[in-house]
């Protein structure tokens, strides 16, 4: 399996950004797919993002305004870039790839919009 790691989480204003990183253990070039999810306390975790290795992206419509994923292939990280934040966006963000099986999580960063 893959060993994920996020970073870049915190506390953050209303209306601020932040930009979370995914780490990898193996060559992000190799991945067809990497993810960003979310899960807040009492819902569902859900996906933010996705990229493909042929760079094509998908981000559900609710966020695509404000979210976007990248790939840094120097860096070896996928990269999630959040704008305009709202308490709404407050989870615990999580990278993941493969699939079920033989798919891997990090451990999750927390994300926390608060004045």
């Amino acid at each position: 399996q893959v060993h994920l790691v996020e970073s870049g989480g915190g506390l953050v204003q209303p209306g601020g950004s932040l930009r979370l990183s995914c780490t990898t253990s193996d060559s992000i070039a190799s991945m067809p797919r990497m993810d960003w999810y979310r899960e807040a306390p009492g819902r569902q975790r859900e996906l933010v993002a996705a990229i493909f290795g042929e760079g094509k992206t998908t981000i559900p419509d609710g966020l695509k305004d404000r979210f976007s994923i990248s790939v840094n292939y120097v860096k070896n990280t996928v990269d999630l870039q959040m704008n305009n934040l709202n308490p709404e966006d407050t989870a615990v963000y999580y990278c993941h790839t493969g699939t079920t099986p033989n798919d891997s999580w990090g451990l999750g960063t927390q994300v926390t919009v608060a004045s």
